[in-house]
């Protein structure tokens, strides 16, 4: 199941609209990466396996982007990612 937008994008305020339309692109990179691995988990075809694996490498790169443009419009997303990672390495080593 692909996921809703959990916004309505015209009743966003205008200061943080880019931000929201980038976590709204993410999501929809998210449910393609998603997607693309499940059909190639469930295909005996290798061709297309190798492609859908290979179109969900390239939404990675995607999700990446978009990923970087909202911590240089964010940067409170920015702060707790990295806090993010430090709580994770405490917890795991």
């Amino acid at each position: 199941m692909m996921s809703k937008i959990p916004i309505k994008i015209e009743n966003v305020e205008k200061k943080i609209l880019d931000r929201e339309i980038l976590r709204v692109a993410m999501i929809a990179e998210l449910d393609a990466i998603s997607l693309y691995e499940q059909l190639a988990a469930v295909t005996e075809n290798e061709n297309i396996k190798k492609v859908l694996l290979d179109v969900a490498k390239e939404e990675k790169t995607h999700m990446g982007e978009f990923q970087t443009l909202l911590l240089k419009e964010d940067k409170e997303q920015s702060d707790e990612l990295e806090e993010g990672k430090k709580e994770v390495e405490e917890m795991t080593g």
